[in-house]
């Protein structure tokens, strides 16, 4: 009887080592009473995962985390104490009395806890092979031998891997389950998350704090309908919804179980998919998401799309401020050009022989976001009566796998896509159809007017291009270094002389003259291909002369806001700089109405290309930021007191700053300059020209300019530089611009919180600092606190020169009187008068 119960036990304990070990093995597991150190570590069963303590690449501060066992490059996926580092190497980790994992500094005090669901006496942490860190019950007497406590998997941090789950809240709005780490050297929750909104069909969104950056799409149960075709097949195959428990989850299989696989949502917001490649020893990205400025949320604003980097209201809808979205600024979005049907007598009952409103196809887009699931609506019939009954309803689809869907609220985050997408039924008023048919009457009719003058038109275009060709011949046979010379024009900018452009030797710099034919040849005839841009002056092309030096031509559209004197203006003075961080005006054509500049080839193009493109703006670290804010400020020292001209550019921002094959900085377009005399320090004008945003107060509200409204200018530049965002898109209810965003870091003793994360390993946060302390003097609201560009140049190249403390910015344009605590030197004084403005002009 005794030998049978012996046999009994050992029996019994076989079974639970054998059960255990289905688990863990000796070497990837903790036990209550085990005090593991820093540098001791445990490491899964087939050895794909280790844990234990780290430091951060720049760090020396100690995190316990997860990474991968067998990968060259440390990549952690998981860390316990990230809001408590261990300052040295004495942390410990231990499973308490109650089976808690705990994380613990060299005196013993606790930085982390796991806080397990049930306490128990006898549990045991185990490193599973999928990364995940599990605490299991071996209490005998639980009611499930080896249950799971506590898992890493449902408290993860930066990374998703093969296995997790994701839940899917019905019940609330939004659940962010993953958070970006501070920065490559701080684990700590950074800025951006990544997670589920569950609202109609579930979507993968990430957010910048509270505010949308980029989301999927919804999931139609196979794949997410907002991104790409090309895209799904690499970056979201593998997602499945499964329910569970009455719980609903997300979970990924890779297509190769035997390749590491992650996603991950970096310091910058973007959110990768990543792959080991063992050839290469490197992690191969799949895709990143958002990849361009049409992933970014709600780029063109409500009732618009975006196509390629282009904004366009749905037909139908207008822009809600025509001068913002003519400017460039689409913030505002587009409204109904015509009211619906049903909300013009909302209060009348509605007449069953009354005009319904219709619906327009838009095909291949990413659905608007916050849409409802109609569930009683099976097919597409049902799902457009559901919309047309619900007066609130903007607009409908029916996908396959999802059904019904309707957007009451206002159509937002809408993508054209070349291929892929889904169909979206915009809710229209009746008469926006009958538009549309007028409109195909009067292209036809257009058509069958042009056809008529075409006869008329062939014999001119013949006896041009016979002329153009002949033109072109003798071109040819000109020596390539020969160019024809031109004098210098007037140099009165405020007078109403004519443009001299006689073949003449003029007293000053000489500048070539190019006929109309040699430009057109030189660009092949103005060739949308060699189109490099389009500003306020006009399209500027790339071209080629006969000698082969390539020149961006710029040509004056005859639609521009700017003129003669704006092109006098930019012919005088250029010819007159020479600077390394000034472009060059190489010639000039005047033929008739044509008003042509030909400027040296830049070939990175310019300043905000580069600054505003999250795909291309860590191309600019800070050595090469801090080099064009140098540069910049050289350029405009050179302009105010150093050139024989003293001139005030004026109009000073991103896009007309442009970079040579270096990445230097040249300062472009000078058509809103004036020259000064040499002993006048400020002038006013009735026409004030420029950029909103950039202007200084007194010259926007007073027509009052100086050398100090360009260092206004400057110091908004250089909040942009520093931050790699626009000014305007800092405008909220909070604040204003830049400006009030940058006084409140400044304010709070932040302002390290405005340097651009995509650089910020490689900043040099004194030379940063420094910076932002310097832009804050610029934008300061009255001109007479602000340093003038001698001193601005000082202060950035003098390390261990004080700075004076910058005054709060009250966001007045009216001038008042100024205090005795001035800044003193060589400083633009200000003058008593006071203009009206008549004409207000911006680009």
């Amino acid at each position: 009887m005794a030998a049978s119960f012996r046999v009994s036990v050992w029996f019994v304990v076989f079974f639970l080592l054998s059960c255990l070990s289905l688990f863990c093995s000796a070497d990837d597991r903790i036990t209550i009473g085990e005090i593991l150190k820093d540098g001791d570590n445990i490491t899964s069963k087939e050895g794909n995962f280790v844990l234990g303590f780290f430091s951060p690449t720049g760090s020396s501060k100690r995190y316990l985390g997860i990474w991968y066992a067998h990968v060259t490059v440390q990549t952690v996926v998981w860390v316990a104490n990230r809001h408590k580092p261990v300052p040295d190497k004495n942390g410990t980790f231990s499973i308490d009395q109650i089976g808690n994992l705990v994380v613990k500094n060299g005196h013993g005090d606790s930085l982390w806890l796991s806080n397990v669901t049930v306490a128990t006496k006898n549990s045991t942490a185990c490193l599973l092979d999928n990364g995940n860190l599990v605490i299991l019950n071996n209490d005998k007497n639980a009611a499930r031998l080896n249950t799971e406590l506590w898992q890493s998997f449902l408290h993860p941090t930066d990374t998703f891997l093969p296995g997790m789950r994701v839940f899917v809240e019905r019940q609330s709005k939004e659940h962010k389950v993953f958070s970006s780490w501070t920065n490559e050297s701080d684990p700590s929750p950074g800025r951006y998350s990544l997670g589920v909104d569950p609202r109609g069909a579930p979507q993968i969104v990430i957010w910048d704090g509270s505010d949308r950056r980029w989301r999927s799409g919804h999931f139609d149960g196979v794949e997410f309908t907002g991104v790409p075709n090309v895209t799904r097949s690499t970056l979201f195959s593998g997602f499945k919804i499964n329910n569970e428990d009455g719980k609903s989850f997300f979970t990924y299989t890779a297509s190769d179980t035997s390749l590491f696989v992650r996603f991950q949502i970096d310091v910058t917001g973007i959110e990768l998919q990543q792959r080991w490649d063992e050839d290469k020893e490197q992690w191969s990205t799949l895709q990143s998401m958002p990849s361009g400025v049409c992933d970014l949320y709600n780029f063109c604003g409500n009732f618009a799309e975006c196509h390629e980097q282009v904004c366009l209201c749905v037909e139908g809808f207008v822009p809600r401020v025509e001068e913002q979205w003519h400017a460039g600024n689409r913030t505002g979005g587009c409204i109904r050009r015509t009211e619906l049907e049903c909300r013009k007598s909302s209060s009348v009952p509605r007449n069953d022989n009354a005009k319904d409103d219709g619906f327009l196809a838009v095909h291949k887009v990413k659905l608007p976001d916050y849409a409802d699931i109609i569930a009683d609506a099976q097919n597409t019939d049902t799902c457009r009566t559901k919309c047309l009954n619900n007066c609130s309803c903007n607009a409908y689809a029916f996908v396959k796998g999802i059904n019904c869907m309707i957007w009451t609220e206002d159509l937002v985050d809408i993508e054209q896509f070349e291929e892929g997408g889904n169909t979206l039924y915009v809710r229209l008023d009746p008469s926006e159809f009958g538009k549309n048919n007028r409109t195909i009457v009067i292209i036809i009719v257009s058509v069958l007017v042009a056809l008529a003058l075409v006869v008329m038109a062939a014999v001119w275009l013949v006896c041009r291009y016979r002329a153009r060709k002949r033109e072109s011949k003798r071109i040819n046979e000109i020596p390539k270094n020969h160019l024809v010379r031109s004098g210098e024009f007037s140099a009165d900018l405020s007078g109403p002389g004519d443009l001299n452009a006689e073949g003449h030797q003029g007293n000053g710099s000489e500048l070539a003259f190019f006929s109309f034919s040699m430009v057109a040849t030189a660009t092949d005839d103005f060739c949308l291909a060699n189109k490099l841009g389009q500003g306020g002056f006009g399209p500027v092309y790339k071209g080629r002369l006969p000698c082969g030096q390539e020149v961006a031509v710029k040509r004056l559209s005859q639609r521009s806001g700017q003129g003669d004197e704006e092109f006098k203006n930019e012919i005088t003075l250029i010819a007159k700089l020479q600077h390394r961080n000034l472009v060059r005006l190489l010639g000039c054509c005047i033929e008739g109405e044509e008003k042509i500049l030909l400027y040296e080839y830049m070939p990175n193009k310019s300043l905000d290309t580069f600054l505003f493109d999250p795909a291309r703006k860590s191309q600019l670290d800070w050595r090469k930021r801090f080099s064009i804010i140098e540069g910049i400020a050289r350029g405009l020292l050179y302009l105010h007191r150093d050139s024989r001209l003293r001139i005030i550019h004026r109009d000073l921002k991103a896009s007309n700053i442009l970079l040579d094959e270096e990445m230097n900085p040249k300062i472009s377009d000078f058509g809103m300059a004036r020259i000064f005399g040499g002993n006048q320090n400020e002038a006013n004008t009735n026409r004030v020209v420029g950029t909103y945003g950039y202007m200084a107060p007194e010259y926007a509200m007073e027509g009052l300019f100086s050398g100090k409204s360009d260092v206004y200018s400057f110091g908004i530049l250089l909040l942009e530089i520093i931050s790699g965002r626009r000014n305007t898109s800092f405008r909220s209810d909070e604040h204003s611009g830049i400006i009030g965003y940058a006084w409140e870091k400044w304010d709070e003793g932040r302002p390290m919180d405005l340097v651009d994360r995509s650089i910020w390993d490689g900043c040099q946060h004194d030379e940063a600092l420094r910076c932002i302390h310097l832009a804050m003097l610029c934008v300061q609201d009255l001109a007479v606190h602000r340093p003038n560009m001698s001193s601005v140049v000082l202060m950035l190249e003098t390390d261990n020169m004080r700075l004076p403390l910058p005054r709060q910015p009250t966001y007045t344009s009216m001038r008042r009187s100024v205090d005795a605590d001035m800044w003193h030197g060589n400083q633009d004084l200000p003058s008593s008068n006071n203009v009206t403005i008549s004409v207000l002009i911006g680009r």
